[in-house]
């Protein structure tokens, strides 16, 4: 039995934003031995409920891309509707904005370098092309066909304050999530293609 399986990797503008304004807020309340990139000095104001409204804006996110097949949402989502991350998560007001839009702009340019999504995505080209021989195996052994390609979202680091799910032909991944159990990966991953 042949199986032709696609998989689409990418690194999304916003769910990476999301990764990175989660570590701006638990680095305000770790210990330096747990802090994590990006690090600002400055206090930032966030809501006090702030994990309950990120889980809940994450979700609706994630079913949209979910849902969504259109490869221009996540540009979208990152600089038109940019101001969800700032309404959802941040107490209102003239500092906050301003902090805001800067860290906004500092993600924007860390991303868009060498050192930002252009390396999350090709660090993980060879140990996914061994995870794509070993999903691609197991199908075949289970004879199961895939209907659709299978979309991979990457991000750079792990979501603390929220699930990563697995949907139907789409999966968010952290990268160490690639070089880890592959055993496990390769069960979520074959959970995706019904």
């Amino acid at each position: 039995m042949n199986i032709s399986l696609l998989i689409r990797t990418d690194a999304l503008y916003s769910l990476n934003f999301f990764i990175y304004l989660q570590n701006i807020y638990l680095n305000q309340t770790q210990r330096e031995e747990r802090f994590k990139f990006p690090y600002v000095t400055e206090m930032i104001q966030f809501y006090d409920n702030f994990e309950m409204k990120f889980k809940q804006l994450w979700e609706g996110i994630l079913i949209k891309f979910y849902k969504e097949k259109d490869n221009g949402l996540d540009l979208k989502i990152f600089y038109e509707e940019k101001d969800l991350f700032y309404d959802k998560l941040f107490i209102p007001n003239s500092d906050s904005l301003k902090t805001y839009n800067e860290i906004h702009t500092g993600f924007e340019v860390w991303w868009s370098s060498v050192a930002g999504r252009f390396s999350v995505e090709n660090v993980i080209e060879n140990p996914m092309h061994n995870i794509y021989i070993e999903l691609t195996n197991s199908l075949k052994k289970n004879e199961r066909e895939p209907k659709k390609q299978l979309n991979i979202s990457l991000i750079y680091d792990k979501c603390i304050l929220s699930n990563t799910k697995f949907h139907s032909y789409f999966a968010v991944l952290f990268i160490m999530d690639i070089y880890s159990n592959k055993e496990e990966l390769i069960l979520k991953l074959q959970s995706c293609i019904s």
